[in-house]
């Protein structure tokens, strides 16, 4: 397997391609091809080591992926080889295969693109979670969102109108 692999703290130039061995699929794991994984802010602070998790190194980041199951392991039950399947590893996502947790994995709509899929559960999660499980809202009440021109910010727009919020969304720089 290929995976985009940190050795020292940098930025994403500092990442480098390696080749690796595969990973044994363990007890109630699967092994995932990858097909598209999520490109997110915390990857380039744990790349940096500037985040509050910090995996021994070489890692690849990469927190969430879509693709395929290829292998299943013992004890697995709720996944069959060749299930569409999102990925949330916490890191390992910038290569071609990952193996997971089976709690760690949800089944992918067939009408959910890989693309879609490798960026749904960081932004989507982090806005559910802010607005469903931290807040009091109404529907009808007002929900301010700043910062609404990036990934959690726009998502923020989208799952507060679905919950019946009128939404104002500001974006601005610092030139502003």
């Amino acid at each position: 397997m290929r995976a985009m692999m940190s050795e020292t703290p940098g930025g994403p130039e500092s990442l480098k391609l390696m080749e690796l061995p595969s990973r044994p699929v363990g007890k109630g794991q699967v092994r995932i091809a990858v097909k598209a994984a999520g490109v997110n802010f915390p990857d380039t602070l744990i790349i940096a080591d500037k985040y509050q998790f910090k995996p021994p190194r070489p890692f690849a980041p990469g927190h969430e992926v879509a693709g395929d199951v290829v292998e299943v392991g013992e004890g697995v039950t709720d996944y069959k080889k060749g299930d569409r399947v999102i990925g949330m590893i916490g890191h390992g996502g910038y290569a071609t295969e990952v193996v997971a947790d089976q709690g760690s994995i949800l089944p992918m709509p067939a009408n959910m693109s890989y693309e879609d899929g490798a960026a749904f559960t960081m932004t989507y999660g982090t806005s559910y979670y802010a607005l469903k499980q931290r807040s009091s809202y109404k529907p009808g009440e007002t929900l301010l969102v700043s910062g609404a021109s990036g990934g959690v910010g726009l998502t923020a727009v989208e799952l507060g109108t679905l919950m019946g919020l009128k939404v104002i969304a500001a974006v601005g720089s610092d030139e502003i």
